[in-house]
């Protein structure tokens, strides 16, 4: 959704197209596979390349970014139930089971994986962050668009980024 939204607002976005779009992400992904080897990849030249584009890189990966680069970053939040709820319906799409006992490990492993991650943005000098929860980006399009815009300098059209996001793909609610 994010991207998607920085793509309508003017900003270009770097993808290779490689992972279709499919049902549970009928817009796309927005990915490029170089983000994928990040941590095990020493040439990351190909950064530089992308300066001013905006780049989708999960929070794991963030950590594995040279400080010779700065960065702003645009870190979605979503409700760890949602998120399950989320992983759990692309899962059986794919005629695969989800387990359930799992998803408490996993949500367990995940709050203490945003730990680190929030430490880690806030200790490196090369992290410039924009903290957003994904319910008020779909509650709240324009007002969300226009602080996106603000953070990043505020050259995009905040307008067409609110127009971009579609509450129809709000599947995965809380409970």
């Amino acid at each position: 959704m994010t991207m998607g939204m920085l793509e309508a607002g003017g900003l270009e976005v770097v993808s290779d197209g490689a992972r279709a779009a499919d049902h549970s992400n009928p817009r796309g992904y927005y990915e490029d596979e170089r983000v994928k080897t990040l941590d095990t990849d020493a040439d990351k030249s190909w950064l530089e390349g992308v300066r001013g584009k905006a780049i989708k890189i999960i929070s794991f990966l963030l950590k594995d970014l040279p400080d010779s680069n700065s960065y702003r970053v645009l870190f979605m939040h979503r409700d760890m139930e949602e998120v399950l709820a989320s992983q759990r319906t692309m899962l059986q799409a794919l005629g695969e089971s989800a387990d359930d006992t799992a998803d408490t490990r996993i949500a367990r492993a995940y709050e203490e994986h945003l730990i680190a991650v929030r430490y880690l943005l806030l200790s490196r000098r090369c992290f410039d962050v924009l903290t957003l929860r994904y319910e008020d980006v779909i509650g709240q399009p324009p007002a969300q668009a226009e602080r996106i815009n603000q953070f990043l300098g505020g050259g995009l059209d905040a307008a067409k980024m609110a127009a971009a996001v579609d509450r129809s793909l709000y599947r995965n609610r809380r409970s």
